[in-house]
């Protein structure tokens, strides 16, 4: 007989399913202002307790708070603000299209705006961001223009990628956008790599890697790390913690048993974990974790927690595995609401401004699908021609994709 029951595994549940009362009572948020602001240079292990807290700016009143406030001006919030605004009309007029299908499909931010938006903001022309697909705020923070993400989005005969990629898998190397991938943890390595070539030709440019907290359980993610603890890049990499994969919650990825920015420590990379619906918070970190990579100190890694309020993605139905009002229920609120509340106790902006900017953006978002859409949509109008698949793919192309090439006569 044994002296051992049999042994059984922990099987990880959300606490809520569909039909509950959402419940964050997991999330501890501590007052704004309370937590510590190191200097760039702090050693690793000196900031253990970073990794295990929440940096947060902006309090309940509209107030910057604390040694993280000092790091935004009224200008950078004013343009964080209509960023983050755009940002959301860009998304809103996307959802739109796709359900009138003109495109296959699509990804939006919404709520998570300030952490792409608030990030940009920090980094300098020349430096790269390797985005997962809801960094659209990357390039919307830089005024890119939306007729070409539009038009990457309907695979059009605008579309700079030639319809070779996915909607919303972009591709911008002058905005420090590199290729997206649907598979997103190699975006983590290869902004490690990236920035180590920028390293080793002596450059002055910095790397930013993104990731979600589901695709952190892949391999790409360590070995991301192993690689930027051995050879200290200057490379930020980002860890979106949305609270929900495409239909897991975080817990399966390791969420509830530590937080995903204490994963640095193993690798002694200093770690940040922050409000990512706090935008003062977020461009904080982020002209910290910058400038420590940009004086060759090395990586930093940074959790960003936050909320997907919408969908996964215009495929997925988020009713059937989590209740129908969390959204409203998340603790951390609106990015756009609580910046511009604070704006407006600062004295810049008002309500009626708000309302011009958001009818402006509007506006804006509407001229320019109007013209994207005079190029084409998914099912109408010109499109890339069958040629173009032959084309950038080999420098000498070879002779059996010429005869596949002569037999469709193009």
């Amino acid at each position: 007989m044994s002296d051992y029951g049999p042994l059984s595994l922990q099987i990880p549940e959300p606490s809520v399913r569909p039909g509950d009362r959402p419940d964050f009572s997991y999330v501890s948020i501590p007052e704004a202002g309370s937590v510590r602001r190191p200097p760039v240079d702090v050693k690793p292990a000196d900031i253990w307790d970073l990794a295990d807290t929440l940096i947060r700016v902006l309090d309940g009143h509209g107030q910057a708070v604390g040694p993280w406030a000092e790091a935004c001006d009224d200008e950078t919030a004013l343009r964080g603000l209509r960023a983050m605004m755009k940002t959301r009309a860009y998304d809103e007029r996307m959802l739109k299209a796709q359900r009138q299908g003109k495109t296959s499909f699509y990804l939006q931010c919404t709520g998570e705006e300030a952490i792409a938006v608030g990030f940009q903001l920090a980094l300098s022309p020349g430096d790269m961001n390797f985005p997962t697909y809801r960094q659209q705020g990357l390039l919307i923070a830089q005024d890119h223009p939306l007729v070409e993400m539009m038009c990457q989005v309907y695979s059009n005969s605008r579309d700079l990628l030639r319809g070779r990629q996915l909607p919303v898998l972009y591709s911008f190397r002058e905005a420090g956008f590199f290729s997206l991938s649907g598979n997103l943890g190699t975006q983590f390595v290869q902004a490690v790599g990236w920035a180590m070539a920028s390293a080793i030709k002596g450059d002055t440019k910095v790397a930013a890697g993104w990731i979600g907290d589901g695709a952190t359980a892949s391999n790409d993610f360590h070995s991301a790390l192993l690689y930027a603890s051995v050879y200290r890049p200057p490379v930020i990499l980002n860890v979106v913690n949305n609270q929900w994969a495409i239909s897991t919650f975080q817990g399966l990825a390791g969420g509830q048993s530590s937080t995903f920015a204490s994963r640095g420590h193993g690798y002694g990379i200093p770690a940040l974990r922050v409000d990512g619906n706090d935008f003062l918070a977020v461009h904080a970190a982020a002209k910290w974790a910058v400038e420590r990579a940009r004086r060759n100190l090395g990586p930093t890694l940074i959790e960003w927690v936050t909320y997907r309020v919408a969908a996964h993605s215009t495929s997925d139905d988020p009713s059937r595995y989590r209740p129908k009002d969390e959204a409203r229920a998340w603790p951390l609120g609106d990015p756009i609401k609580r910046l511009k509340r604070y704006l407006i106790h600062r004295g810049p902006w008002s309500e009626a401004r708000h309302a011009e900017t958001e009818a402006e953006l509007e506006a804006e978002v509407r001229a320019a699908t109007k013209e994207a859409e005079s190029y084409g949509t998914l099912g109408v109008g010109p499109r890339p021609s069958a040629e173009a698949m032959f084309e950038g793919v080999y420098k000498d192309m070879p002779p059996h994709l010429r005869r596949q090439r002569q037999q469709l006569g193009v």
